[in-house]
């Protein structure tokens, strides 16, 4: 595979690419900024995996993935977040969400996983992983989430999930619906502002109850003697 590593600190940058040669057979590129991976996509004619910051200065992540999605079809995207891996609430199996500290094996774990992908595989995130991102770095606007032809919408203020829409749902329900679907692909929108506020408790409590409440209408019936 062909790796885009897009990191602001050359140091972290560097030991990123040192990982990769160390522990795969991939070839791997370094570039600060999405002006330079932009460039970098230019001179080449494949790309199959993106690693990049969410937001530092002079990278958007969520823009350049969906920027270079256009150039290379297939591409895969995992993100470097700027808040704390002790801030997680919800540990992700198969995340493709690394703040600091990165694990490494869950790290070089993702890269096999792309690399077992077929070439034209959509990018699925877990949609718990795509909002824990969000909330954790403040963001503002809407976040889209797609499965299959299902269609549903979180926004969100500063950091809070505010409302939700999917189908004919609203509020707590479309959300419980959104997480439902497990693995989607997703695109932010920041300029986005929510229609109204129907979504008012802490999103790490609102994740817990909608996690739970998904299990519960999935575990199997008791059936009676």
């Amino acid at each position: 595979m062909q790796l885009l590593i897009v990191h602001h600190d050359p140091e972290m940058g560097d030991a990123l690419v040192q990982m990769v040669k160390n522990y795969t057979r991939h070839d791997c590129n370094l570039v600060s900024n999405d002006a330079e991976a932009t460039d970098w996509a230019r001179r080449h004619q494949h790309c199959d995996l993106l690693l990049t910051q969410l937001e530092a200065e002079g990278i958007n992540g969520l823009a350049l993935g969906s920027a270079l999605s256009e150039i290379f079809s297939g591409l895969q995207v995992l993100f470097f977040p700027n808040y704390a891996a002790d801030e997680r609430r919800h540990e992700i199996t198969d995340t493709k969400v690394f703040p600091e500290p990165i694990s490494g094996d869950d790290l070089v774990g993702a890269i096999e996983r792309a690399e077992q992908a077929p070439n034209d595989a959509p990018d699925l995130f877990h949609v718990v992983d795509v909002l824990q991102m969000c909330c954790l770095s403040r963001c503002n606007g809407a976040v889209q989430m797609v499965k299959e032809g299902k269609n549903g919408l979180v926004f969100l203020r500063n950091g809070r999930i505010v409302h939700a829409e999917a189908n004919t749902a609203r509020g707590d329900d479309a959300l419980c619906e959104i997480v439902g679907w497990k693995y989607v692909e997703f695109a932010y929108e920041r300029s986005v502002r929510p229609p109204l506020e129907t979504i008012d408790a802490p999103w790490d409590k609102i994740l817990i109850d909608v996690i739970n409440r998904d299990k519960e209408q999935h575990e199997p019936q008791r059936q009676s003697v």
